[in-house]
């Protein structure tokens, strides 16, 4: 058995000490899984309200709509652990393949059910592979940045910059989905989101070279362990659940409130400056060296999340829930990028896909009790009553993050000891 350690350097460079996204996407063999990565990930953000647009359409029930968009997002939320567990020992390709064929299949015939007019319970039916099926692609991408970056000083701009790019999925795919709805076909937005998961899904598996390798081999166990078992992890999943409650309530009380004034179209636009100052402010992150520590970045960030969310409700013109909205996204991209980032530390390194898709599914699954809440709200009271939620899900999960944020404080790791593995990882000490 040896033990080594592995410390900084005492002198950085200016490109160590401030990474930028030049340098980051200058890391070879970025460009080979970030381009098909992003063709795959763009239905994700079609999704939810594609199923609330056709439903609603066809039932004429904003409830409905919600709960048949939230068994998906239930679905996605219970399934995405596994797969991405999965994904960490067999290989990220052995998940893709399959489940982007059997979503493909899943989506179109919960497409041909709503335009059958099909009871609910059978929507519900359908829902579940659909949800279950989702592809994790946006976790996949991160955890190849985490084995292309461990240890380097980039990875906190590698977070910043997925979650650049899962915002600029949500501004472009709420946009697309409710054109789409809108001037072509109700069905239209979910067919799409079907074809293109499945293009893109397959391009996104077929970059093998940048996969990281499985751990079925048995050559360590620790790395079997669920990130589930992980505190911190529990805390950010609660904390996500609450930014999940903020997308479901948004999505479901802007087509309401948009209707309401006789203004349907303006729906895509209002998510889209939502979204928007989520990808803003997303840039902004990755380009500040912090001196903060993340994990009150983590605190302080969701109490302006929470406190902006805490407006919409009261906004009663298309302007004012406009500049509410920018400033809402604007606060939800630090909170997910902290959070991500605190992965790194709390996460062994085979065991990070796993947790990647635990927060993606604490997401789904807070916009998936969002939506349905959203919705009947939305039926029975006025028209954006639905954005009560986001300030909800939002205190509530303010308020167990300050309980708990001691959770946050990622276990020292000061030495990396070989067992017969054949190599060794260095680990950074600060």
């Amino acid at each position: 058995m040896e033990s080594t350690v592995t410390t900084e350097p005492s002198t950085t460079s200016p490109a160590s000490s401030r990474p930028g996204y030049g340098q980051l996407l200058r890391t070879r063999g970025a460009w080979t899984f970030l381009l098909p990565g992003f063709a795959a990930r763009q239905p994700f953000a079609m999704l939810t309200i594609s199923i609330v647009l056709l439903v609603q359409h066809t039932t004429g029930s904003y409830g409905a709509a919600g709960a048949a968009a939230a068994v998906t997002g239930v679905s996605m939320a219970l399934f995405a652990p596994w797969n991405g567990r999965l994904a960490d020992r067999y290989g990220q390709r052995a998940v893709l393949i399959p489940g982007v064929l059997v979503h493909t299949l899943a989506g179109l015939t919960l497409t041909a059910l709503a335009l059958a007019d099909a009871p609910l319970w059978a929507l519900f039916v359908a829902a579940v592979p659909t949800g279950a099926s989702v592809p994790q692609v946006g976790p996949m991408v991160r955890a190849r940045w985490g084995v292309k970056l461990q240890g380097s000083p980039l990875m906190s701009t590698a977070a910043a910059f997925e979650s650049v790019t899962d915002e600029l999925t949500f501004v472009m795919g709420p946009l697309l989905a409710t054109a789409l709805c809108t001037a072509v076909d109700p069905a239209a937005g979910l067919v799409t989101e079907a074809a293109l998961t499945l293009i893109g899904g397959l391009l996104f598996a077929a970059q093998k070279s940048t996969q990281p390798s499985g751990t079925a081999d048995g050559h360590t166990r620790v790395q079997h362990a669920s990130a589930l078992s992980i505190p911190g992890v529990r805390v950010l999943i609660v904390a996500f659940l609450g930014i999940g409650s903020v997308f479901g309530g948004m999505q479901v009380s802007l087509a309401a409130f948009t209707e309401s004034i006789g203004e349907p179209g303006m729906n895509g636009v209002l998510y889209g400056v939502f979204a928007a100052g989520n990808m803003i402010s997303g840039i902004a992150c990755g380009a500040i060296a912090w001196k903060v520590a993340p994990q009150r970045r983590l605190v302080l960030g969701y109490a302006a999340l929470a406190l902006a969310a805490s407006g919409l409700w009261a906004a009663h013109s298309v302007l004012v829930l406009a500049g509410l909205g920018l400033l809402v996204g604007m606060c939800i991209a630090p909170a997910l990028i902290t959070g991500y980032t605190l992965v790194e530390g709390l996460v062994p390194a085979g065991a990070r896909t796993e947790a990647f898709t635990w927060l993606t599914g604490a997401v789904a699954l807070g916009q998936a009790a969002a939506v349905t809440v959203a919705g009947q709200l939305e039926d029975r009271f006025w028209g954006g009553a639905g954005f009560l939620v986001p300030m909800g899900g939002t205190l509530l999960a303010l308020v167990t993050l300050l309980a708990l944020r001691s959770r946050l404080a990622a276990r020292p790791r000061s030495r990396t000891v070989a067992r017969g593995v054949g190599h060794r990882v260095p680990v950074t000490v600060d």
